[in-house]
């Protein structure tokens, strides 16, 4: 009873001082890993997503996401560093690609690895679609939601190793936890949790896509589009990792006023 006892008192302390504050919006999160060594996992899983995948270059579509992509690091950049908080993206190595599949999606791994699909480029429809999914894909970067799902799977599994050591007795359980930093939650234990960041992720989306001179009203119309898309098929809230359309759209819509604030003073407003 005296060992469990112990260890229960070193597993709660460990989690305790693991506690951090999510950048820009202040709220509490498990970090249990080093950002660097979550970049160094990330870019490699990266490489390896491209090297499967087939890259499309030298398109109309390929050069808008390459285009909104800087123009959205720009924002981040600025906001970051007006807040006093370019520390936040120090180990970035930005870049972003778009690749050939079907589905409707695009993710930005830790670290600043954006990859689109093909699939999400009709429902975006115009550089400014694309402004609303690259804004909401690179908050969940900003704002460290990678490194904090990793954390949680890994406090979820009782583990606490972390770093290169833990990678290394367990490749397979660390290549899962990537792809949850990219957004692929499992347990509904934990999606909660991601609703929250997805949530936090439109709110901060919305902000920097306004600040590379695109209209975050469109963002409305976005989700409206990508809601209709989904044909009505999407699970319950509860089951969900992201929040329903109608709660995505009207935090939107009470966020809008101050989105318009930041965009109003683009220096990249009215320009495509």
């Amino acid at each position: 009873m005296k060992k469990i006892s112990y260890l229960s008192f070193i597993v709660l302390f460990y989690f305790i001082t693991a506690c951090a504050t999510a950048p820009l919006t202040g709220r509490k999160q498990l970090i249990l890993m080093p950002a660097s060594e979550v970049n160094t996992m990330s870019f490699q899983a990266y490489d390896q997503m491209l090297e499967e995948s087939k890259v499309i270059a030298g398109t109309n579509d390929a050069q808008t996401v390459k285009d909104v992509g800087a123009r959205i690091q720009y924002a981040v950049e600025k906001y970051l560093k007006e807040n006093n908080l370019s520390e936040v993206t120090e180990g970035f190595e930005w870049e972003y690609n778009l690749v050939e599949d079907a589905s409707a999606n695009a993710s930005c791994m830790p670290g600043g690895k954006v990859i689109f699909h093909t699939g999400i480029m009709p429902i975006c429809q115009t550089p400014t679609g694309v402004g609303v999914v690259m804004g909401h894909e690179v908050a969940h970067a900003v704002a460290s939601h990678g490194n904090e799902r990793m954390s949680q799977s890994m406090a979820a599994q009782g583990v606490l190793s972390v770093g290169s050591a833990f990678m290394n007795q367990n490749p397979t359980l660390g290549k899962q936890l990537i792809l949850q930093a990219a957004g692929m939650g499992t347990q509904v234990g934990l999606l909660k949790f991601s609703r929250d960041q997805e949530s936090e992720a439109d709110h901060l989306g919305i902000i920097f896509m306004a600040m590379a001179g695109y209209d975050p009203s469109e963002s409305i119309a976005f989700w409206q589009r990508m809601s209709a898309q989904s044909g009505g098929e999407a699970p319950p809230e509860f089951l969900s990792t992201h929040p329903a359309s109608s709660t995505r759209i009207n935090n939107l819509k009470k966020w809008l006023p101050e989105a318009m604030t930041y965009y109003n003073a683009s220096p990249y407003k009215g320009k495509p």
